[in-house]
């Protein structure tokens, strides 16, 4: 699902650490919520929801494997994040070299 028709917006399911956290740990491989939940100080059904925040942003997928299901990462949809953020690095690239310029400037 295109982040445009998720339910819940890009931006605002990677605003939490705790689900920022959990697309780290589903980067590398397919996770069960058990083994998510094993790394966080919350129950399970606080996992969950903040699973379905990242599924209905199209973040994480999920599948069934027996009674178990294993999700996902999904990383097409940080896309818009990379751009939205690369708009303006232009902005930190001109401050950073006119912290340069004045730095390098004073030390004369």
């Amino acid at each position: 699902m295109p982040a445009s028709q998720a339910n819940h917006d890009v931006f605002h399911a990677v605003s939490d650490p705790t689900r920022r956290k959990i697309l780290k740990m589903l980067a590398d491989k397919e996770m069960p919520i058990a083994s998510i939940t094993e790394e966080f100080p919350i129950t399970r059904t606080a996992v969950n929801k903040h699973l379905f925040v990242l599924s209905e942003a199209g973040l994480v997928t999920s599948r069934k494997i027996g009674r178990e299901s294993r999700y996902a990462l999904q990383p097409e949809p940080l896309r818009e994040l990379q751009e939205w953020l690369s708009f303006f690095e232009i902005y930190w690239d001109n401050k950073l070299s006119a912290l340069k310029s004045f730095v390098e400037s004073d030390e004369e």
